[in-house]
């Protein structure tokens, strides 16, 4: 991923150190193992995880004349242990140490990625809490619906956010495997005794039936839960975008003193955040399809997926932080305009609350068919009209005055009784 979506924590993860360290780690914990079970001296296992080390430069180097990353890896580390180092990789094959590796990458990953999906929730909730009562129209279809809140719209990004949640915590297990079986899965140079005390060690579980590789499905799983958490960020994304347009103004991006939002036209404050965000989805997207066209691979192992592994894992970890953190700030410093909430609520003299006048006729002993038409003529009537006042005409509506007082009309044009029941939604989200 290029530096300017790069952030630290999940960068330095995806490093060619942090990389090595991992093989590493295998290839001692893998020693250990073998150790313990007498295959071989307790000694050696000592001298190599006291002399271990490598270079990335000189493993490129290797690699160049090799043309094979493990080989140079481990000719690099031999370099330094010496004798001892007979026993690195002993009964191995490369996939052994790669996909072992990787799924130690992808559990620190995930962690980070949890730390900030929480930081989002936490985020999430404030503003509803925060905007539990600020009304405004809900919209379908693009068009005025009837009357929410703010805060409950936010609830449904809390929810989605919290079934977010559940399903990586799922994936911090589900992605926490290992491998450690031979060149097509046999046991036939290791003990399996061997991979079940190394993966202990590094806190993984053993593959339940690896061939050459842990079946891709399983990687599959854990980038498709990056691009539907990527999708859910991209929904709250546009939201905001279409809440910023000019004709629109409920919300908008925090906008900084020194910022500039054109380089032609000086007035622009654009919701480029959210744009960007919306972007970066359809990149997590385009990786979990790769991920699932890893799967199929030919008998029991090519390398088909390996070059996609190298660019997808790494950019959709960096992306999906990246995302997340981008996302918890601009939800922490949304502009939120109540004024022009009400504003856009009550344009064309409420016609938003057509429902409620309906319903009123209905109760009232209305054929429903009656009262739609007369309600729709004078919600029509005002509808798109500068000095539309579809209030005005209900008011002035002889079949509608005939069956309700003005006290029970201003009942139909209350917000309040839209979200009488909203309570019961906070509570399940203790919003």
């Amino acid at each position: 991923m290029i530096e300017r979506y790069t952030l630290p924590e999940m960068g330095d993860l995806w490093t060619d150190d942090y990389k090595f360290k991992t093989w590493l780690r295998v290839e001692i914990a893998v020693c250990e193992a073998q150790a313990e079970l007498g295959y071989i001296p307790r000694e050696a296992v000592e001298e190599i995880k006291a002399k271990a080390k490598f270079d990335p430069k000189r493993i490129l180097e290797i690699e160049a004349e090799v043309r094979h990353d493990v080989i140079a890896f481990l000719t690099n580390v031999n370099e330094y242990v010496g004798d001892a180092g007979r026993y690195i990789h002993l009964g191995m094959t490369s996939s052994d140490m790669l996909d072992t590796a990787l799924s130690l990458q992808l559990v620190d990953s995930l962690q980070v990625i949890m730390i900030h999906v929480e930081s989002l929730i936490q985020a999430i909730r404030y503003r509803a809490q925060e905007h539990r009562d600020t009304v405004m129209i809900g919209r379908s279809h693009g068009i005025h619906a009837e009357p929410i809140t703010f805060g409950f719209k936010l609830a449904g990004w809390l929810a989605e956010m919290l079934r977010h949640r559940e399903r990586l915590t799922h994936l911090q297990d589900a992605i926490a495997v290992g491998k450690i079986s031979g060149a097509v899965g046999t046991y036939a140079n290791i003990d399996p005794k061997i991979e079940a005390l190394a993966c202990q060690n590094l806190g993984l579980r053993p593959d339940t039936a690896s061939t050459q590789v842990i079946s891709r499905d399983i990687h599959a799983d854990f980038m498709n839960a990056l691009a539907l958490l990527g999708a859910s960020i991209e929904r709250f994304a546009v939201e905001i975008r279409n809440l910023q347009r000019t004709d629109v103004l409920e919300v908008e991006e925090f906008f900084s003193k020194k910022q500039k939002g054109s380089s032609a036209m000086p007035h622009k404050r654009n919701p480029i955040r959210s744009e960007r965000l919306t972007g970066m989805a359809r990149l997590l997207r385009g990786n979990a399809m790769a991920a699932l066209e890893n799967v199929a691979l030919w008998h029991e192992r090519d390398i088909s997926h390996s070059s996609v592994e190298r660019v997808a894992f790494p950019d959709s970890c960096i992306l999906t932080h990246f995302m997340l953190v981008e996302t918890t700030e601009l939800i922490k410093n949304l502009l939120v305009y109540p004024e022009n909430m009400a504003r856009n609520m009550n344009v064309y003299g409420g016609v938003v609350f057509s429902q409620g006048v309906l319903l009123a006729l209905v109760d009232k002993g209305l054929v429903r068919e009656e009262a739609y038409a007369i309600v729709q003529s004078c919600a029509h009537q005002a509808w798109n009209t500068d000095d539309g006042n579809f209030r005005g005409l209900i008011e002035a509506d002889e079949r509608v005055t005939a069956h309700l007082s003005k006290a029970e009309i201003d009942l139909c044009f209350s917000p309040e009784r839209h979200l009488r029941n909203l309570d019961q939604v906070y509570q399940r989200l203790g919003i």
